[in-house]
Formats: C-alpha cells, sequence, structure tokens
C-alpha cells in the first residue's frame, strides 16, 4: 500500500532533515518517494505502476507519495524541479533521485540494484 506522507511524516518515517545535516535514514525498510502533482499528466502514468509494485514488494520495501504542491518546504529541501522525481533510498546507503515517468521494468530494475541489492548465487 502507498503511504501519502507529509512534511511532519516525512521527518517521522524517513530523515528528518531538520536536526541533521548528514543523510540518517529512519525507516525500517527501503523506500521510494514519488514526488508528484495531481496536474501532472507523467505522475498520473507512473501511479498505477508504482501500486503494482507496492503490491509486488510488499514487505520488502514502502512506497511513499508527496504532493510537491501541498509539501512545497519538503520539495524545495530535495531540490524538486521537474516532476514525476523518484527517490530510491536504500537502507544504509545514500539516497538517488531519478526524474521523470520511468517505465515499469526500470522501476524494478533500481528496486533490485539499489534497494534490495539482490546477490546472484551463481
Amino acid at each position: 500500500m502507498i503511504q501519502h506522507l507529509t512534511t511532519q511524516e516525512f521527518k517521522e518515517k524517513v530523515f528528518d532533515y531538520t536536526s541533521n545535516t548528514d543523510w540518517n535514514f529512519s525507516g525500517e525498510l527501503p523506500a521510494i518517494i514519488d514526488f508528484y502533482a495531481d496536474w501532472c499528466a507523467p505522475c498520473k502514468m507512473v501511479a498505477p505502476v508504482l501500486e503494482e509494485l507496492a503490491e509486488e514488494y510488499d514487505g520488502k520495501i514502502n512506497i511513499y507519495k508527496v504532493d510537491t504542491e501541498a509539501e512545497q518546504e519538503l520539495a524545495a529541501v530535495f531540490g524538486i524541479r521537474s516532476i514525476p522525481s523518484i527517490l530510491f533510498i536504500p537502507k544504509s546507503e545514500k539516497p538517488q533521485m531519478a526524474q521523470g515517468a520511468l517505465p515499469k521494468d526500470a522501476l524494478k530494475n533500481a528496486i533490485e540494484s539499489v534497494l534490495l541489492k539482490v546477490e546472484s548465487l551463481n
């Protein structure tokens, strides 16, 4: 299930940028944050794909959405200039930002290689 985050919820579940200058992820699972706006057509294309991925990776990652119109402070902190912007947050590494409406296979690839880092057994 995808959760919509307010700035306050972001500070609690992801990162409190007001009290930390160095990145310190406070989530239990790796996460994706979709910075979007209701009027954005590419954002609307990404939304159902993220819903599918939320079901597919349930219990492995969290997927959040941040409305850049409602949460302008948060969008400014992350320097969001174009939407959709998708932030991939691994458990113990720095987050990585991707911009634009990524297709499902690109999102899955990022989940596997950035967030879950599945090691092959060969």
